[in-house]
Parts: C-alpha cells; structure tokens; sequence
C-alpha cells in the first residue's frame, strides 16, 4: 500500500470510484450541495417545531440553564461545556425554552456535515450523503435536536476529531493532529464519555502494524485534549472529584449481580436510538464473514464496537441509559452506509432514512393526534409527559411565595427543584434542596449547601411525602396544601407544599 496517500489508496484498491474521476466532478459536488441543503433543511424544520413547541423545559435542561446562571469551570454531575454553549444562546436569544435549547438542532446539523465529510474522505461523496442524511434523521438524533444535553455537545467534537484522526495520518497531515487533540479537549468539556475515543484511536494505532508510527502524535494530541481539560480537572480536585465519583455512582457496577433484563432492554432500545434499519444492518454487518478486511471498515468499527461492547457489560452489571452509546453511531452511521452501497442497497437506505423521520414525528406528534382523536393516554405512555405541567407549578408555586414573603424555596427532588427555579418568577436562584441521606448528590448540596441555613425559613414543595423524615429538621412544618399538575390526557403529580421554619440541621447519626 503506498504511504502517500494512505485512504487514496484504500479508495483505489476496493474499487471506490466518485469524485477523483474527472468526469464525475459535476456530480460529486452536487452530493456536497445536496448535503449540506438536507440537513439545513432539516435543521430549519426543528428550529421551527423548537419555536412553536408548546412543552416546558426537560429538568436536566432546567438544571443546566441554572448552571449557565452561574458559569463556572466544573459542575457536580457534568463538565461545564454545555452551560457555557447555553450562556451564549441565552444570551442572544434570551432565556425562553428555544433561547435555551437552540445550540441542539445547530450542534446535530454540525455533526451531520462531520460525518458527510468522513464519508466523502474514507469512501466518496456519495457515501459521504447517504451518511450524513442517514446520521440527521436517526430517531436518537431527532429526540436529542429537540432536547439540550451533553450528548448534543459532545457529537460534535466527536466527529470532529474523527475526522482530523482520519486526515492526520494521511502524509503531510500533521497539523490535523492538532484538531484531534481539539476536538479531544472540548469532548472532555463536554462529556466525559469522549475518552472512549481517545481509547479507541489508541486501540486502532496499537492493534494495526503500520498505523503504529502514529501513537507517537496520537499522545500528543491526548496530551493537548487533557491539557484543554486542565481547568475542570483542577475544579474537580478543589471539589472533592465529586463529577467522577458521581460517574462511579451511576454506573453502580461495585457488588453488582447480572441483570439479563437490563441487558435485554438496553440492546432493544438501540433500536429506538440508531433506527431499526440502521441496527439490524450494523448486526448483520457484525456477523458476516469478510467485510473488516477493508481498513476502512477497521478503523470505523474500532470507533464503533469497543465502546458498544462495553456499554452492552454495564448493562449486565448494572444498567445502561439508551443514550450512552450515542458516540459510536457516528462511525457506526458510515459503516452501515458503506456497506449497504456496496451491496447496491440505495433502496434500503431510502426506507431507513423514512422509516426514522416517520419514528420521530410519530413520538412527537403522537400525544397530539391521540388527543386529536379522542384517544387518551396513560401518563407512562405519553412521550412528553415530563415536558409538561411545568408552567403551571411554577406559577402555583411562585404565588405561594408572593403569598408567604421571607421564605426561601425548599425541594426534596432534584429535578423538580431544577424545574421550579426556572419557572419561578422572579428565579428563586437562592433555593435549597433537603435530602434525607447524608453526602453530596447535587449542584444545590455542593455549592448552597441546607446546612448553611440553620435557623432559616422555606416554603417546601415535595413530591416523595417524607414529611415524617424532614419534621424533626425544623422547629415547625406546617401543611399549607397541594398543588396537583396533569402533563398529560390521563395520569397526575400531586406536590405537597409546607411552612418549615427554624431549620435546626441533620440529626447526628447514630454511633
């Protein structure tokens, strides 16, 4: 193989024709227009539906438009990326639920291009499309356009270095280690999930012969992705390493036994995340005979099956939210893409890039047309429901605070706490959150902690019903109602809302 042009020769050798023929210009440049006019197309029309979307804010939303309130270089469950993306949003296009979730459909159409470009560098450019489409209406791409996560922030710094991986080690590529170790630092910043790339690409560089010359500047770019990380690093040794042990608390492997099920559920729900389609070819790649002797197939599937596999244990040993495979489908989406080309299964790929948008607007849409239809819904069945009723607790809860001057707000539940002080006029940035366990578990207990509110008066809102366990905590708890919220045709939150004055601290465990 010569070493001028590595994938220019691997391109050769599996026969790849397209955008190096001369007389196929033309037409590889309309698969570039082609390309970018789809997913801006798509991305307007979620731009749209975030605009006119009547659903409030999903908690974690809430909790991270908080964190923007408050910029800082580290957070207690999450690095800092995604509020600092949300501060800018927010900043130009004010507070409101799209003003907070804007960055989401803009990162996905990023992504979506990354990956046209992996495509069109590793394959042609029309492997390039069908890849970038493919990725823009995966039914896990539409939920997280509509949502802002870390996984919207991370995709994109995933792909990026991909890419710059994949120009890096072409002769005179060089400088495109610098986008890795990038794309590697802002990855971090992101999620801390972005180390299974760096593991990945080191799995890659190790295990093929001749990619070993490129471990060298591969460590070097791991060593300028950690470098741009630094800071919340730092931030999590002045703060105890709570992100990371938050990490070792969610994957709740230590003394664990098999979960089948879990297994079961999280292998099922990839289906949901990458599209049926999609997941059926990428099995049906994973056991057929042959098709990784192409070392594009090996590169995408070392980004691809490690950190799937390892997904897949944690499930077994614990559990696995559907999202944390997220990354891989990236290559994942080029691989399957390639291999369906190949195998002049265009048809195919058209019905999967339908069958995914008919998934989307039928999880988003469904609540609407059942209701439309006299159909009502069970709460556990309707797809929003935790999107919903939000407005109308923070405007029962903001009355009662008008009503009850001097107190500050007081939850037992994270989420809706998060909730409450976006939704809360004025924002009641001040709140506290009561926990009957002893340690660190949220933003609130980390930086305003209840224990420095000794002798300090709230207005309660609950939803577990512990007043039992908080009423030896204050010198009063007095019940002033409920407020009961339906997000939903069927189904209903009661919250209880109490007095609590003279908060007199934790009992002392016993010895």
């Amino acid at each position: 193989m010569s070493r001028a042009r590595p994938e220019t020769a691997l391109r050769a050798a599996a026969g790849c024709r397209g955008e190096r023929d001369v007389g196929a210009l033309p037409q590889a440049q309309r698969y570039a227009a082609l390309s970018v006019a789809a997913v801006a197309a798509l991305t307007a029309a979620r731009l749209a539906c975030l605009a006119i979307q009547p659903v409030g804010l999903y908690p974690d939303e809430a909790q991270y438009w908080f964190w923007a309130q408050h910029l800082a270089l580290g957070y207690y469950s999450k690095p800092p990326l995604v509020a600092w993306v949300i501060a800018l949003t927010t900043g130009v296009l004010g507070n409101s639920e799209f003003g907070v979730r804007a960055a989401a459909p803009l990162l996905h159409a990023g992504t979506a291009l990354l990956i046209y470009a992996i495509g069109a560098r590793l394959y042609d450019r029309r492997t390039g499309f069908w890849s970038a489409l493919g990725y823009a209406s995966l039914p896990g791409t539409s939920l997280s356009s509509f949502i802002i996560s870390t996984d919207a922030v991370l995709l994109p710094c995933w792909a990026a270095a991909l890419y710059g991986f994949i120009r890096a080690r072409e002769t005179g590529g060089g400088r495109w280690w610098i986008l890795v170790g990038i794309a590697g630092g802002l990855g971090l910043l992101a999620k801390y999930a972005m180390a299974y790339w760096l593991i990945s690409a080191a799995i890659y560089c190790g295990a093929v012969r001749d990619e070993r010359r490129h471990l060298p500047r591969l460590l070097a770019a791991t060593g300028l992705a950690l470098l741009l990380c630094l800071p919340n690093l730092w931030w999590n040794w002045d703060n105890g390493f709570v992100s990371f042990l938050h990490l070792k608390d969610n994957a709740d492997i230590a003394g664990s036994i098999f979960h089948p099920l879990a297994l079961a559920r999280f292998f099922l729900s990839q289906f949901g995340v990458f599209g049926p389609v999609f997941f059926a070819l990428l099995i049906a790649l994973t056991v057929s005979r042959g098709d990784f002797a192409d070392r594009r197939a090996q590169l995408l599937g070392v980004f691809t099956f490690p950190t799937l596999i390892f997904m897949l244990v944690v499930s077994l040993l614990s559990r696995a939210q559907p999202n944390w495979a997220a990354p891989i489908y990236v290559s994942a989406t080029v691989l399957v893409v390639a291999w369906a080309l190949a195998r002049r299964w265009r048809a195919l790929l058209v019905a999967a890039i339908v069958l995914n948008l008919a998934i989307a607007v039928a999880v988003f849409g469904a609540a609407d047309t059942a209701e439309a239809l006299g159909i009502a819904l069970p709460a556990k069945d309707y797809p929003l429901h935790r999107l919903r009723g939000w407005h109308r607790l923070g405007s029962a809860v903001g009355a009662a605070l008008a009503a009850h001057p001097g107190l500050t707000l007081l939850g037992d539940d994270r989420e809706v706490l998060a909730a409450l002080i976006y939704y809360v006029h004025p924002h009641p940035f001040d709140a506290v959150i009561w926990s009957p366990l002893p340690g660190i578990k949220d933003q609130w207990e980390l930086t305003n902690n209840i224990a420095n509110h000794i002798g300090g008066n709230f207005l309660a809102v609950t939803i577990h019903n512990l007043a039992n366990q908080m009423r030896p905590d204050f010198r009063q708890l007095i019940p002033i109602g409920t407020i009961t919220i339906a997000p939903g045709p069927q189904g209903s939150r009661t919250y209880r809302l109490y007095i609590a004055r003279g908060y007199r601290g934790a009992p002392a465990a016993p010895r």
